[in-house]
């Protein structure tokens, strides 16, 4: 893990030194296509068949699609929306906390499921198919409080962004959007402490969901399948975010080496051997 750790504090410093003295990134063109990503890998993963194209079309030209569920149109867009605001939330210095999460559920489900927005579970949760078992909804209040009050002191590395993801839906206190609040949760410390939001497509569901139940069934709150498996991830979206930064500094590079000045014009003009 220490070695994983040492690659991400390269590529950060990689990624300040390409940003330069601008606010983010990436700009504002760039950044909602990767938005639109972020929300469309993380509904897929829950099962969500709205394509990356199909997504971007809603979220951008509000372009509904034949044949898809009314819900699948509606969680895109509340994704999308509460993306944008744990974006504000994360430039912020508002403290992050327990309320932070709450309203983070409320805005991924306000359309699809708003009947259940914002409020903890007050039935056994379980997942088809799982031996997981998750706590008493009576216990829910009082773990989710004490989630909230660490959260609030939290250093903003990637582990404990892993860590907070993972101790979420642990305790899996929603009766639906869990892992949706987790992973913008997630991001959101992830952006906080200077890095980039990590996304997990549905070729990576398996693993992701395997390491996250494998840590569940064993009681291991340490969950290190899980952490490598998201350090590596960070790693592949670093490595992203810097082949973009890239591309624009060369193309901004070769703009200004075209660009001569009026004097350099003047010499070419009196140097310039004879036409053909």
């Amino acid at each position: 893990m220490e070695k994983l750790q040492n690659q991400i504090a390269l590529l950060k410093d990689e990624l300040n030194s390409l940003k330069g003295d601008r606010k983010e990134f990436l700009t504002d063109d760039q950044q909602l296509l990767k938005d639109i990503e972020l929300t469309y890998t993380s509904n897929a993963i829950e099962g969500n068949t709205l394509t990356l194209d199909q997504t971007s079309e809603l979220i951008q030209h509000g372009i509904t699609v034949g044949g898809k569920k009314l819900d699948e149109h509606l969680e895109a867009k509340d994704h999308y929306d509460a993306l944008v605001w744990m974006r504000s939330v994360a430039s912020s210095d508002n403290p992050i906390g327990e309320k932070t999460i709450l309203e983070l559920h409320r805005r991924i489900v306000a359309s699809s499921r708003k009947e259940i927005a914002g409020m903890y579970s007050q039935s056994a949760r379980r997942i088809y198919g799982s031996d997981v078992i998750f706590p008493n909804p009576l216990k829910i209040p009082t773990l989710m409080e004490n989630l909230g009050r660490e959260l609030s002191s939290s250093s903003n590395t990637p582990a404990e962004a892993f860590s907070f993801h993972h101790r979420l839906v642990s305790i899996h206190p929603f009766d639906d959007g869990n892992g949706r609040t987790a992973r913008l949760l997630m991001n959101m410390i992830l952006l906080r402490g200077g890095y980039v939001p990590v996304t997990i497509g549905p070729e990576q569901r398996s693993e992701y969901l395997s390491t996250i139940r494998e840590a569940q069934i064993n009681g291991d709150a340490q969950a290190p399948a899980f952490q490598e498996f998201m350090h590596l991830r960070l790693i592949k979206n670093m490595q992203e975010y810097i082949e973009v930064l890239r591309e624009g500094k060369e193309g901004r590079e070769r703009q200004q080496s075209s660009a001569l000045t009026p004097e350099q014009l003047a010499f070419l003009h009196r140097n310039r051997g004879p036409g053909i």
